[in-house]
């Protein structure tokens, strides 16, 4: 007797594949079983990546997501399988990043009944999810998995996690597939008020100091176009948030920097002298405003944004332009009035000199023995030539990188930025370099980092993804080593490395591993790194106590940014 029917977890990677997943990460086991079985028959339409730890395989969906604006996909199996997926999860909720992460259950007969590896997935992952669903009918896949995929990349995108009970992967159903566009009562795209445009372009186009800070949401509408063209129609300065980075190339005349706790001294302290603060794609975070009782208190603050949550959240709003980026910056182009502000420009140019002289050439080209972490970026910048996505980890390293790096093209800065996960860059650069094979990845991570996820280094092995590994090594946790220095008396609690032979282990993977510990050294192993065609792992042996500023001390002002 002849059947159209299919098992549950056949469904599964039909619907994958109706969505064009075509690259997946994950860990098998027991209670994801019978997907992965399916999996080994669909090998040559969908390509599996075998992790070290699922942790990493949520970590390289959202470089793979970070770098191509797609869903990425995570696979994990039940009990600690699933645990073990949430930091990833809660990283990409908060960096509203597309992913879908599909998790392994106990039969359906046994929820509740602390069956092995039973968890409740769905409960603890609720708070850092846009959406969570457990399917315990084989039946109810395809329109669950659609939902997923729909819900993931639409409005302001984030992670959904699908549970699917072992019972539901194993019956049969008759399939058919259709994709979701549109949930009752979900409205991810708010519809453009056009009068508020025209109230936005009328504040703009009479402003003396008006100021621009792009954030994330450039990136997720794809409205880079028309904030370039924005840019340089009203000639108004723009500065960006650390996931706005790339969004406009960072020799652009009229990018002037990064705000925050670690940004440029310009934009930080100009901030609070603008009269007009015009937000893009940004949610005022609170490494981004500091004291919020003291930002941008002069100013009109015009809001462009997706999401309802974030108008009026930290910073209230004189306008509010509530609808998808690249749909508002389309209407209000033609109404802004063309200007140069250059009296305004010059006091940019002005702050920029007093960092320059107090900070940043001193970093960039340091007359210390020492190695800094800046003059690695700037040599990874002179080889790069501004085309390579860096992938940059969590602390000081961290903020070298996305304050000095250059970058010609958008999606070209991947990192965890509002969760600030140690150990995000190692997976998430292979996730970007499969999602992106032509463009060069290079991940920056400092020496705590990169052994949270050290166990990463075989999945490069065994893909064999010619990723380029840098690790500046200064033998601290060095941005909680700062704060030590300049807020706890120098009392150094638990902030210490001992570190192993970095260099032994890249080559008891397999990857070609080079140590620069002079100055002398450093073009010619940056060089050869960026050359090779393999993945490569570069140590740079830095400066054990050198610190990142500027600086806003946690609760100050962004006036009172310090340059040491």
């Amino acid at each position: 007797m002849g059947t159209n029917k299919i098992s549950g977890a056949e469904a599964v990677i039909r619907c994958l594949l109706e969505e064009g997943v075509d690259l997946v990460y994950g860990y098998p086991g027991g209670a994801i079983m019978p997907v992965y079985d399916e999996l080994y028959k669909f090998k040559d339409q969908l390509h599996h990546v075998l992790v070290r730890h699922e942790q990493g395989a949520t970590h390289a969906a959202q470089g793979f997501a970070r770098a191509t604006g797609k869903v990425g996909v995570a696979i994990a199996t039940s009990g600690p399988g699933a645990t073990n997926l949430v930091t990833g999860i809660a990283d990409a909720q908060i960096d509203s990043t597309p992913m879908v992460c599909i998790t392994g259950q106990v039969g359906k007969h046994l929820l509740g009944s602390d069956a092995f590896q039973e968890t409740d997935i769905i409960g603890i992952s609720t708070p850092v999810t846009k959406w969570n669903y457990q399917i315990t009918e084989a039946s109810e896949i395809p329109e669950i998995m659609a939902k997923a995929f729909y819900i993931a990349k639409s409005g302001r995108p984030g992670p959904v996690l699908i549970d699917i009970t072992k019972n539901a992967q194993f019956d049969e159903i008759e399939f058919s597939y259709k994709k979701c566009t549109s949930i009752r009562s979900y409205n991810p795209k708010p519809v453009l008020n056009i009068d508020k445009v025209k109230e936005a372009a009328e504040i703009i186009n009479t402003a003396k100091k008006p100021f621009i800070i792009f954030g994330q949401g450039v990136i997720l509408s794809e409205a880079e176009a028309e904030l370039k063209a924005l840019v340089e129609k009203s000639g108004i300065p723009a500065a960006w948030t650390i996931l706005g980075l790339s969004a406009m190339p960072t020799d652009h005349p009229l990018n002037v920097g990064m705000v925050g706790m670690h940004g440029n001294y310009g934009p930080n302290v100009l901030t609070n002298e603008c009269d007009v603060l015009i937000a893009l794609g940004m949610r005022f975070d609170d490494r981004v405003t500091g004291n919020l009782a003291t930002y941008a208190k002069q100013a009109k603050v015009i809001h462009f944004e997706i999401d309802p949550a974030e108008i009026d959240k930290n910073v209230k709003t004189t306008v509010a332009v509530l609808a998808d980026l690249k749909e508002s910056l389309t209407a209000l182009l033609p109404i802004i009035e063309s200007n140069s502000h250059e009296a305004w420009h010059n006091e940019f140019k002005e702050k920029y000199e007093i960092e320059l002289e107090a900070v940043i050439n001193d970093e960039l080209k340091p007359k210390r023995e020492g190695i800094s972490m800046g003059e690695t970026i700037e040599m990874i910048n002179k080889h790069s030539k501004g085309d390579a996505i860096m992938v940059s980890d969590v602390g000081q390293h961290q903020m070298f990188a996305c304050r000095y790096a250059k970058f010609n093209s958008t999606k070209s800065n991947v990192t965890s930025g509002g969760l600030g996960t140690m150990g995000f860059a190692l997976p998430a650069a292979i996730g970007a370099k499969m999602g992106m094979p032509n463009r060069e990845v290079v991940a920056i991570i400092g020496d705590g980092g990169f052994q949270m996820t050290i166990q990463e280094l075989g999945t490069i092995f065994q893909t064999k993804v010619p990723v380029k590994i840098v690790v500046l090594n200064n033998e601290f946790l060095g941005m909680v080593r700062q704060w030590q220095q300049l807020f706890f008396d120098k009392r150094y609690a638990s902030t210490e490395m001992i570190n192993p032979n970095f260099i032994a282990i890249a080559e008891g993977y397999y990857i070609k591993a080079k140590k620069v510990t002079k100055r002398e050294d450093l073009d010619a192993a940056v060089a050869e790194m960026m050359a090779s065609k393999e993945s490569y792992f570069l140590e740079v042996m830095v400066e054990k106590e050198n610190n990142v500023f500027p600086m806003i001390p946690t609760g100050a002002s962004v006036s009172d940014i310090r340059l040491s």
